[in-house]
């Protein structure tokens, strides 16, 4: 079967490329994913230079909250665009947004990296409100995809995207104040949380039946169900109440109870019958971390647990892994590619999961913290690098059938 008949069955139908202008912009996956590697790459080198002393990265809006906005609110919210700029379509079955719209919209998202790396040449505020362009003109864009293709079941994702345009506002309201980020990042954090709960309960089962139906296998998993459901309520429940009360005892009891739930629904997608394959082994690992992420949550609640490490289980584990596994799939199923994992995408998932694990324990164990910030640091680099490296090329490219 021909890597192109593959890519429909498994949901990737291409539809209106451009076929004129830089392949590049011909599809949303095209430049955000890849724009979305390089930064985090970048991001995470500028961010390690700052921390050692040997350079000074975003003037007077202060390192430590660029690194958090940038991880939060720049690289994140370009992997999203390339996601949903390319799965909304499949999903309406309406034209995606490509050529010069897609590029506006993508130099949109480079302005506010620019504005928010050197503020001060045009002031916080200036800069603070063209980066909080990006969100609110996605959401705007998915908004009307979503309404003209009366898909109402997808709202829900659009409630993610408006809270993470808010998320962000509240993040750069708070800087320019000298007010506290975090609850900002932890309104971000739930958004994202949520919507990898959201939309992975849709492509985890899928691809995984997909996958387990070509290999001749039937333990299949468990369709959508009232417990998919509930999951879902209680993990926002859980999220809700974190963002308010993190360290709150009350809040480890809807955490406790989401992360029982998550573990008992990821269980449910079979994910251990797919281990010849890591390009679906990686998304059932992420997943994983969603749970983790809600035990941590409810851990720190009761005091055991720093608020940064648990940040960075769900940021790094739940988010970022996801992220780099949609990211491996989507260019490979758009572009014609088997869907299957090379040895380099297989290096840069266990590398993003080595930095998963490692970089929470950065608070539990401050005598060693130096290096785990350098040994977790260089592993996320690493991740991004090796698909920055075999993805490139793709993504700049024309696409290609592999029979």
């Amino acid at each position: 079967m021909s890597g192109s008949k593959v890519a429909k069955r498994e949901g990737y139908v291409p539809r209106g490329f451009a076929r004129t202008g830089p392949v590049l912009f011909s599809y949303g996956f095209r430049p955000f994913f890849l724009g979305a590697a390089v930064w985090a790459v970048v991001a995470m080198t500028l961010w390690i230079a700052a921390l050692v002393g040997h350079l000074e990265v975003a003037g007077s809006y202060g390192a430590h909250a660029w690194h958090a906005h940038e991880m939060l609110f720049g690289f994140a919210p370009a992997v999203l665009a390339g996601f949903l700029l390319t799965a909304v379509p499949n999903w309406t079955g309406r034209l995606p947004v490509s050529g010069w719209p897609l590029a506006g919209l993508f130099t949109l998202w480079l302005a506010g990296r620019a504005a928010l790396l050197s503020p001060d040449v045009i002031g916080i505020p200036p800069a603070a409100a063209i980066d909080g362009l990006f969100l609110p003109a996605l959401l705007l864009i998915c908004a009307r995809e979503v309404i003209a293709g009366r898909k109402w079941k997808d709202l829900k994702v659009l409630g993610g995207l408006l809270a993470l345009s808010l998320a962000n506002a509240c993040f750069h309201f708070a800087v320019v104040t000298g007010d506290h980020v975090h609850i900002a990042m932890r309104l971000g954090i739930s958004a994202y949380v949520a919507l990898v709960t959201i939309i992975g309960g849709r492509i985890l089962p899928s691809f995984t039946r997909n996958w387990l139906n070509r290999a001749g296998r039937t333990e299949f998993p468990v369709p959508y169900n009232h417990l998919d459901t509930v999951a879902i309520l209680a993990g926002i429940a859980a999220l809700g109440a974190w963002t308010l009360a993190p360290d709150h005892p009350v809040t480890a009891v809807p955490a406790f109870a989401a992360a029982l739930l998550h573990t008992v629904r990821l269980a449910r997608w079979r994910g251990w019958r797919t281990w010849p394959e890591m390009l679906l082994v990686i998304l059932h690992v992420a997943y994983a971390f969603v749970p983790l992420g809600f035990a941590a949550t409810g851990i720190g609640a009761l005091g055991f647990v720093e608020e940064l490490s648990v940040m960075h289980v769900l940021t790094v584990g739940a988010i970022a892994a996801m992220m780099l596994a949609v990211m491996t799939r989507a260019s490979r199923g758009h572009t014609g590619y088997p869907l299957t994992a090379s040895r380099l995408t297989a290096a840069s998932y266990a590398a993003v999961v080595l930095s998963a694990l490692l970089r929470p324990l950065a608070e539990m164990l401050p005598e060693i913290a130096p290096t785990l910030y350098a040994v977790s640091g260089s592993a996320w680099i690493l991740a991004f690098a090796l698909f920055c490296i075999e993805y490139g090329p793709i993504l700049v490219r024309k696409r290609r059938a592999v029979q």
